[in-house]
């Protein structure tokens, strides 16, 4: 790697070199290094038609953006490298598929083919690292291509090769109370500044847009299904102040900033449930009250699990479990966007006398938002336009989607009545209470008997924030600023106990609001595999809190004009709940695993599993976790609210269930199913 840094620190180095083609590129590079002083003029035919010949005889483009010519001569002096980056990606024909975007051009004497040979293997190593194939891609100068090779040098030399199923820096913690927290904050600290300087991008400025309106739909929704069930004592209003709040306060002090925190269905479920419990026990007009001693004692039991590190629990948690939660989050999105159409036609048909043009546009606009979004998203692999366009279009799909339904939707006002976003036009609480809650008022009894369900509450917030910031902090994400789990603990404990003071919902780690995020701030590539098929890997993840904070700062500014909640149309919104629940179900093995029942089994892909695993075994694995899946998905939306509340109890019974499977899969086997990410020999498999 020393060699590759010390050519280009010598001035090796041609940024944005405008080639469209092979013979062009190797032309302009050999007249670079003519041009330099590097290459003798009187070699610059020789050195121009041997790398032509090279490149006839066998292609040197190698993968991952790079390609590789090379040519030696006796007449030539000594090696020379020149390090090159194309303007545009060009498509050489890699075996991967990725264009090309970097070249690096060796010329020399043949007595140096040897060295050569090490120097062509360190530049496979470097370029696998898809940290630093982006930040070449960004560099703006010599000395920041640099600092990028300098960069994967401390990444890759200072750290051992991980494990097939490695424990993560963030649950390895002491046994001492607050280790983890201390530890969270010595990661994370240091990035501090960092995380407000790298939100100043175009595609912050995307993920802002749209996350803003995916953060809003949930919360005058789920706000608006509470005021229902509560007889208003909790509604809209209150979910607005608490995401906007809890929001901008974990934004700014969390530790893993691209979380976002909100209404969470199960969460839900559990306040209602503890209202019908109030309604029965004579306590409906201490509702808040009790609701308030609950959440404060869910606040210490969540707060003194992570002070003792009580988050080192996930090591057990894996992809077998991960993977079944993540599916569950983003089909429940899917499926409540469905089911609010169903029951459009279900309303429309229900009445003979009742025109049905609401249902269809509803449907229309549902899907409308949902096909542009995707169309455009899937935009950045197209051929067309030009790749800053492409980017653009790709980032604000969703927002451009929402705008142009909503548009439609207000032409057709007068024409079609249509369901849209109700909240009250005043700021205030919904019932017109006191903001703070008289907690002296409840029982003396019922302040102990709390216990009770905040022990369950406890399970519901401990395990939806650690799977969701596994999730978050998967190695496939490329995350390099570190884990914070008993920190965000603590502080999502923290902020329970402040709702709970003023009769607010609880918000949860939001698991598919949280991967939309993350994959709005991504910058990907499509990557071929060697059956012909296309799939997407994430290359980097703009880690920032300039995002989040302006998310829930815009969800706070809405509190100011409530009115004009009513334009938007909330079938619209339901378009951008079936696109964020199919985008998170994007790259999931578990699905790809499923799509192998049905696909025929010549054109399986040629993964590491795939490879090593008897497909007999591949497909029982996935069976256990459908029907796992399936248990969950019955228990989620079945009548049984006590069957409800104890969702977090079945969550994690999948950690016993992952735990017996050596029972029948040999262990080899698992290893390589349940691995915590793909093997750097698939990733590599052209070295």
């Amino acid at each position: 790697m020393k060699s590759i840094h010390l050519a280009i620190s010598k001035g090796s180095c041609l940024l944005n070199l405008a080639g469209r083609s092979m013979p062009d590129i190797l032309e302009s590079s050999v007249d670079y290094l003519v041009q330099s002083g590097r290459l003798a003029e009187e070699l610059r035919d020789v050195v121009t038609e041997g790398l032509r010949n090279r490149e006839q005889q066998d292609s040197t483009v190698i993968g991952h953006g790079c390609a590789v010519p090379h040519m030696y001569d006796d007449r030539i002096a000594e090696p020379t490298l020149l390090f090159v980056r194309l303007r545009h990606p060009v498509n050489l024909g890699a075996p991967d598929g990725v264009a090309t975007q970097f070249l690096f051009v060796m010329i020399g004497p043949t007595d140096q083919t040897s060295a050569h040979l090490d120097l062509m293997s360190n530049i496979a190593r470097l370029m696998s690292d898809n940290e630093f194939g982006y930040q070449a891609a960004q560099a703006t100068s010599q000395q920041a291509v640099l600092d990028a090779i300098e960069q994967h040098v401390e990444r890759h030399e200072l750290r051992a090769a991980p494990p097939t199923q490695e424990i993560s820096a963030g649950l390895r913690v002491g046994g001492r109370p607050f280790a983890g927290i201390a530890a969270d904050l010595r990661r994370r600290i240091p990035h501090y500044i960092d995380d407000f300087k790298s939100g100043f991008q175009g595609k912050c400025v995307a993920s802002i847009v749209f996350m803003f309106f995916a953060c809003l739909a949930p919360a005058v929704t789920f706000g608006g299904v509470l005021g229902d069930y509560t007889g208003g004592q909790i509604g809209a209003i209150e979910m607005l102040v608490a995401t906007a709040g809890c929001g901008i306060f974990y934004a700014l002090f969390a530790g893993q900033p691209l979380i976002i925190l909100g209404g969470v269905g199960q969460i839900l479920i559990f306040t209602v449930i503890l209202f019908r419990l109030c309604e029965d026990m004579d306590l409906a007009d201490h509702f808040l009250g009790v609701y308030g001693w609950i959440g404060l004692w869910t606040a210490l039991f969540t707060i003194l699990l992570a002070v003792t590190n009580a988050s080192n629990l996930m090591k057990y948690f894996t992809r077998f479990t991960d993977e079944i939660f993540s599916v569950l989050m983003s089909l429940i999105f899917i499926y409540e966007a469905s089911k609010a159409i169903v029951h459009q036609f279900q309303d429309s048909f229900a009445d003979e006398m009742t025109s049905h043009d609401s249902a269809f546009l509803a449907l229309l606009l549902t899907l409308g938002t949902f096909y542009i979004a995707m169309s455009l998203a899937g935009l950045r692999r197209s051929y067309f336009l030009v790749p800053w366009m492409r980017e653009f279009l790709a980032d604000f799909g969703p927002t451009i989607a929402l705008a142009a339904m909503a548009a439609i939707a207000w032409w057709l006002r007068d024409e079609v009545a249509l369901d849209r976003l109700q909240v009250q036009s005043t700021f205030g609480t919904t019932s017109g209470r006191p903001w703070l809650v008289d907690f002296g008022s409840v029982p003396m009894w019922a302040r102990f008997a709390a216990i009770g369900p905040a022990l369950l509450a406890t399970v519901l917030i401990y395990l939806t924030q650690n799977i969701t910031a596994r999730l978050i902090n998967n190695p496939q994400n490329k995350l390099q600023k570190g884990e914070s789990y008993h920190w965000d603990l603590a502080i999502s404990g923290g902020l329970i106990g402040v709702c709970s003071l003023f009769g607010l919902p609880w918000l949860g780690a939001a698991t598919v609001r949280s991967l939309a995020h993350v994959r709005a701030l991504s910058n990907v590539q499509e990557v071929t595999l060697r059956n012909g098929t296309t799939k997407e890997q994430i290359v980097h993840v703009n880690e920032n809190r300039l995002t989040a904070l302006a998310i829930h700062l815009l969800v706070a500014a809405s509190l100011l004009c409530l009115p004009l909640f009513k334009i938007i149309p909330m079938a619209t919104l339901y378009g951008i709940f079936l696109f964020m629940g199919v985008i998170s179900l994007r790259g999931v093995q578990f699905l790809e695993r499923v799509n192998l029942w049905i696909m025929d089994s010549a054109m399986y892909p040629v993964t590491h599993y795939t490879r090593r695993v008897p497909m007999r075994t591949i497909h029982l694995y996935t069976l256990v976790q459908v029907v796992c899946l399936l248990v969950l998905c019955a228990v989620n939306i079945s009548p049984n609210k006590i069957l409800q509340i104890l969702f977090p109890v079945f969550i994690a019974f999948l950690v016993p269930v992952r735990a017996l499977l050596p029972l029948w899969f040999r262990e080899k086997d698992l290893a390589f199913l349940d691995a915590g990410e793909n093997p750097d020999a698939e990733e590599t498999h052209w070295l």
